[in-house]
């Protein structure tokens, strides 16, 4: 159970896992028989077979953490490999707990959650900006708590044997998802639910369109091209846009840290040049969450590169 990493012979992200299904059935199993603990153990083998036996999937971490680490080498730098796989594989292991044993497996703590609640109640509409960081799933399940419709921007690959939390359970998904492959990239679809009043999920470190839809801004050391959707939306409809961080502080607790809430005024909505002081407050925060925690941002293509 590893990554959802780029594609063969590019650098293109894709939401597609490397596990073989197989893989993913043997521990939906364990899972089901001893929980955590027993999925937890079994993941040893496997992150050391990728590590060591599989160099082209030990290869797609090093873009991140060679720019993280620059002065890593050797064992070290082996050593970094193994704690941001078996980190990510941890959170895939979470993310199968919830469906199957049910969200309260999971101790989540929101310091500011009433802070996110009271911009959700306004009924002004909501944009949540995430990020390939600690278990996503560990959030989603506490947005239900928000009583707002939450509506999802997510690409699925064709073939892709990821399950969501709410598969395991065989419960309908209880977001609805807009296709950012679909017409104008689902952009009426997220004006219409923010205008409404629901909440609209976006990532914000990936960017899954034109090179025009993004702006480069340094990060860790480099430039990057990151997406500019969430913000451009967040301004045109005078939205506030929420910074989340959900991360792993123990073998089955998580917190939600809200990094950032950021108001755009819609006259800074064009030219896209004007959404960049904005676009780097949130590329700021990823750069401190890594310096934080550098095992939980789960980056597994050159994004840099890109």
């Amino acid at each position: 159970m590893t990554d959802k990493t780029e594609k063969e012979g590019s650098k293109t992200w894709s939401s597609r896992s490397v596990g073989a299904p197989w893989q993913h059935r043997f521990f939906y199993f364990l899972i089901a028989l001893g929980g955590r603990h027993i999925a937890y153990l079994f993941l040893y083998p496997v992150v050391l077979y990728y590590l060591l036996l599989r160099p082209d999937q030990r290869r797609k971490s090093r873009y991140y953490l060679e720019r993280r680490f620059p002065d890593r080498k050797g064992f070290a730098a082996l050593s970094d490999s193994f704690h941001m796989i078996m980190s990510l594989s941890r959170s895939l292991v979470d993310r199968a707990l919830v469906g199957i044993c049910g969200p309260e497996i999971l101790q989540t703590e929101f310091p500011e959650g009433k802070r996110l609640a009271d911009l959700a109640a306004a009924g002004d509409g909501l944009i949540i900006l995430t990020t390939h960081v600690g278990c996503w799933q560990a959030a989603m399940i506490y947005l239900a708590k928000l009583k707002r419709p939450v509506h999802m921007l997510m690409q699925q690959d064709e073939g892709d044997i990821d399950r969501h939390y709410f598969e395991h359970s065989g419960r309908e998904n209880p977001y609805r998802v807009i296709d950012p492959t679909g017409f104008l990239g689902g952009t009426l679809e997220m004006v219409a639910a923010l205008n409404s009043g629901a909440i609209v999920c976006i990532m914000g470190d990936r960017r899954m369109g034109a090179e025009t839809n993004s702006l480069a801004i340094n990060f860790l050391g480099a430039p990057v091209q990151f997406p500019v959707a969430a913000w451009k939306l967040a301004a045109v409809t005078d939205t506030p846009l929420a910074v989340l961080f959900p991360l792993k502080t123990g073998p089955d607790s998580y917190r939600i840290e809200l990094a950032q809430v950021i108001k755009i005024p819609q006259h800074d909505a064009r030219p896209l040049d004007r959404l960049t002081p904005y676009l780097t407050r949130y590329v700021r925060c990823l750069e401190d969450l890594c310096a934080k925690e550098p095992y939980q941002f789960f980056n597994f293509y050159d994004m840099w590169e890109e």
